[in-house]
C-alpha cells in the first residue's frame, strides 16, 4: 500500500478499514437508514467534540462543538455522502414465510428473477428468494413477494430486506461488500472528520448524511430547500460510480467533473483537482510529453463519470458551489457482469453479488479528503495557472 501523503498511520488507515468493514454490510434502504443512523450514533458517542443535528428529512449534520484556534479562512466545507443503499422495504406480511416487499432503487428487472434476499427484523436474519412480481400497485417503487426458508414471526411493516451476496471481505486489494454505494464513502468521509479532529489549523469542515438517495435524492433536495448546510457553503459531495475501462477500479479517487445530468462548479472543481495534485505531486494523468513512469504512486483520477447521476446535480441547480469526489465501483448495484446483460451477450443468468471497491483508492480518498480539510484554495488554480503562462511567454506574440 502506498503510505498516506497526507501522513495518516498505518494504525489509523486499519481502523477505517475496520470501520468500512462494519459499515458496508448494515441493512440500509430508503427512508429507512436506521441501521447506519445507530452506527454513526455509537461513533459519536466516543467524540464529544462532535456535534449531531438533524433537519425535518432527518438528515445528519454533524459539525464541531468549537472552531480551532486558528482556523483557516473561508466559508464552510462540507463532505456529504448518503446513507442509503437499493434494498427492498416490507410493505405487507402474507404469511408467517411469505411478505409483499417494495424496492427501492434501480436495478434491471433481469436481476429480480428467485434472487436471494435476507430479511432483518427484530429477532435476527432470515434469508429466503423472491417469488415473483406483484402487478398494479400504487406508487413508484415495484413490488415483489419473498419466500423465507422458515417462518418469520416478527417480520413487519418497514423492516429492510437486502440482496443475499455474503459478507465482506478483502481480496487482494479489492474490497467486496454489500453496500460500497454510498457507505464507503460515508466511512471516508467520517474517516476524514475523525483524522481532522486531531489537526492544527483547518477549514470549518462539516459533513452532512442524506437519506433517501436513491429515490431520487429526496434527503438532499430536503436538506437544500431548507438550508441545513449554511448558504455559501462549498459542498464536496461523495459518490460511489460505476467503473468503465476510462476509469478504472485501482485508479485512484476521482475528481469528478460532473454526472449524467449536469457539470459541477468549475472552480470548486478546480480547487480540489489542484491539492489532489499538491499531494501527489503531478496531474492525473500523463501528458503527450511525459511517461507513464512519471506518474506519481498516489494515484487520482479526473473523470466526467457520466453513467449515473449524484446529489453534487442537487447542490448545484439549488444554489451551492458544489463539486463531486467519488470512487470507482465494479458490480454497481449488485449486478454482476452488468455490461454483458445489458448488451444482451452474457452466457449464464443474470445474478446479483457484491460491490466492489478498491482498498487504495478508499485510502486515497480519505487522503484527499484531509487535504481539502487543511487547506482549500479559495478560487480556482487556472487563474493563477494562466496568469503565469502570459507572463512568462506573452512575448511571443
Amino acid at each position: 500500500m502506498t503510505p498516506s501523503p497526507v501522513h495518516i498511520s498505518a494504525a489509523q488507515q486499519a481502523g477505517h478499514l475496520r470501520w468500512l468493514h462494519e459499515v458496508t454490510p448494515l441493512p440500509t434502504a430508503a427512508g429507512r437508514e436506521g441501521a447506519v443512523i445507530a452506527w454513526m450514533n455509537r461513533w459519536l458517542a466516543e467524540r464529544p467534540d462532535l456535534v449531531c443535528t438533524t433537519d425535518s428529512a432527518g438528515n445528519l449534520h454533524i459539525a464541531f462543538r468549537s472552531h480551532p484556534k486558528d482556523p483557516v479562512s473561508g466559508p464552510p466545507v462540507y463532505f456529504t455522502a448518503h446513507m442509503d443503499h437499493p434494498a427492498f422495504v416490507i410493505e405487507r406480511v402474507i404469511a408467517p414465510s411469505v411478505v409483499q416487499m417494495s424496492f427501492r432503487g434501480g436495478v434491471m428487472d433481469e436481476y429480480f428473477v428467485e434472487a436471494p434476499v435476507v430479511l432483518h427484523t427484530k429477532s435476527g436474519t432470515h434469508r429466503g428468494r423472491l417469488a415473483g412480481t406483484v402487478e398494479h400497485v400504487p406508487g413508484p417503487f415495484k413490488h415483489y413477494l419473498a419466500e423465507f426458508e422458515r417462518k418469520v414471526p416478527d417480520a413487519a411493516v418497514g423492516d429492510v430486506a437486502v440482496w443475499d451476496v455474503g459478507a465482506p471481505s478483502v481480496e487482494g486489494d479489492l474490497f467486496h461488500t454489500l453496500a460500497c454505494d454510498d457507505l464507503s464513502a460515508l466511512v471516508a468521509a467520517v474517516a476524514a472528520m475523525d483524522v481532522l479532529r486531531a489537526d492544527g489549523p483547518r477549514h470549518d469542515v462539516r459533513l452532512l448524511l442524506t437519506r433517501a438517495e436513491e429515490v431520487g435524492f429526496i434527503g438532499a433536495i430536503a436538506a437544500a430547500r431548507d438550508t441545513t448546510m449554511e448558504p455559501g457553503s462549498r459542498v464536496i459531495a461523495l459518490e460511489n460510480s460505476r467503473s468503465f475501462p476510462e476509469s478504472p477500479i485501482g485508479g485512484g479517487p476521482i475528481v469528478r467533473v460532473g454526472d449524467r445530468m449536469s457539470v459541477f462548479s468549475p472552480a470548486l472543481t478546480d480547487a480540489v483537482a489542484k491539492r489532489a495534485e499538491e499531494i501527489a505531486g503531478g496531474a492525473s494523468s500523463v501528458t503527450a510529453s511525459q511517461k507513464l513512469a512519471e506518474l506519481s504512486k498516489w494515484r487520482w483520477q479526473r473523470k466526467l463519470m457520466a453513467g449515473g447521476a449524484c446529489e453534487a446535480s442537487v447542490y448545484c441547480a439549488l444554489g451551492y458551489e458544489c463539486t463531486c469526489v467519488c470512487l470507482p465501483l465494479g458490480n454497481y448495484h449488485n449486478m454482476a457482469d452488468l455490461e454483458n446483460v445489458q448488451a444482451g451477450t452474457n452466457t449464464t443468468p443474470p445474478r446479483v453479488a457484491r460491490e466492489v471497491n478498491s482498498v487504495c483508492d478508499f485510502h486515497g480518498l480519505v487522503d484527499l479528503l484531509v487535504a481539502c480539510g487543511r487547506k482549500l484554495p479559495a478560487g480556482g488554480a487556472l487563474t493563477d495557472r494562466f496568469d503565469r503562462l502570459w507572463g512568462e511567454r506573452a512575448f511571443v506574440l
